[in-house]
């Protein structure tokens, strides 16, 4: 069989552990036989991090931006118990944290909805895109701890050498503090990203943020939302019959749980970190979960929305066979590809990517699946299999 041709290569940011081994089992058994994939490969294993000081982190991102697509393995965003397991030069930051700072995109996140998989919270019928702000806020802070008899300040200083005091606290005990930071620029890109994706997807908009207690920092984010829609969505959405409000974050969880679905809900970065799990977890598992980065100026990240899978990987090492759910990581490279081909038109790749969705979800729905779906399926025909079991049933059906 002629494999299908790629004109314009991928970036390829290949991860850490267990997540590790399914990127490359997914290229052997459902890629590389059907398609000559073009790739330019970035080694965004920890291990390389470090020896790199994560300048291949960097690279890659910029890669991004060249190419245009980029698909991107799950890795490890290192805390204390990493640097003495990797023996890390230091506590090197989010890769994703920096890749997004550099594209200056924003992140939706969309659940995967199989039959046989109902949602926890009953309401739900229909999939909640998560629209998360990818820039600056906790992501990008300072922090640093405070001995007792210590007064903390925030100091700007203008482009005139004017300067600005404002107490943080006097600290009577130790304790510690933390400095985050946004730009202006970069929330209006993450308004207009949000507001533009709810036009091509035809879904009511939500956006949500704590503006009654942050009176400046979560305030600009609510009136800059405010102004772009007024100004340039707001007869887009009325001519295309869909809406957007703006509620506090606590109202929206609140609203969320009670509503059936069906919209999307753009949120600060560390806020949709945290609900774009609930809701994954939510409507079955993280591991059912597709992510995209999308810049401004048009440029696409796929991933998976989990970790690196430890657990399972420290089983892979003992030689034991896995149960590890690969489906969000085949939806990063199906939906990447895609990309590629509608970009570049090719419309056999776009045809590949649909397949391979298709093929992935019909091996689940006839009762195939990783162990971690057959304890969630209500399926009575169901069957849990080892993950290169379950990626062969896939194969077979592609």
């Amino acid at each position: 069989m002629a494999k299908i041709q790629m004109k314009t290569p991928l970036v390829e940011m290949d991860g850490d552990e267990m997540t590790r081994v399914l990127w490359q089992q997914i290229k052997d058994v459902l890629l590389l036989p059907f398609i000559d994939l073009k790739t330019e490969y970035y080694d965004l294993g920890l291990e390389h991090r470090n020896e790199t000081d994560d300048q291949v982190t960097v690279d890659s991102a910029l890669a991004t931006k060249k190419y245009g697509v980029a698909v991107k393995c799950a890795t490890i965003t290192p805390n204390a118990a990493r640097m003495t397991e990797y023996n890390l030069k230091q506590m090197w930051k989010s890769p994703n944290g920096t890749i997004r700072a550099i594209l200056d995109g924003t992140v939706f996140r969309t659940p995967i909805i199989v039959k046989g998989i109902a949602p926890y919270v009953r309401s739900w019928q229909k999939p909640i895109s998560i629209a998360r702000h990818a820039y600056g806020d906790v992501y990008k802070a300072s922090e640093v701890k405070v001995p007792a008899g210590s007064k903390a300040e925030i100091l700007v200083t203008d482009a005139n050498g004017n300067q600005t005091k404002t107490l943080i606290h006097d600290f009577k005990t130790d304790g510690i503090v933390q400095g985050q930071h946004n730009i202006e620029q970069s929330i209006a890109s993450f308004a207009r990203a949000c507001f533009q994706y709810a036009l091509d997807q035809k879904k009511e908009l939500w956006f949500s943020t704590k503006d009654t207690i942050s009176k400046t920092y979560d305030h600009t984010f609510k009136d800059i939302f405010a102004e772009i829609y007024e100004n340039e969505f707001r007869a887009k959405f009325e001519e295309a019959g869909i809406s957007y409000f703006y509620t506090l974050i606590d109202d929206a969880v609140a609203r969320v749980i009670r509503s059936d679905g069906g919209f999307i809900w753009a949120c600060k970065n560390y806020d949709g970190d945290v609900m774009s799990d609930m809701l994954a977890n939510g409507f079955g598992s993280l591991a059912m979960m597709t992510s995209v980065l999308v810049s401004p100026d048009g440029v696409y990240e796929y991933e998976a929305a989990h970790g690196t899978v430890q657990r399972h990987y420290y089983k892979h090492l003992a030689g034991e066979p896995t149960t590890t759910n690969p489906i969000a990581t085949i939806f990063a490279w199906s939906g990447a590809l895609r990309k590629r081909g509608e970009l570049d038109e090719i419309p056999e790749l776009c045809e590949f990517a649909d397949r391979l969705e298709k093929a992935s979800i019909d091996t689940i729905e006839s009762g195939i699946m990783p162990k971690e779906l057959y304890l969630l399926s209500s399926l009575e025909n169901k069957k849990a299999v080892y993950t290169t079991e379950f990626l062969a049933e896939i194969a077979s059906r592609l």
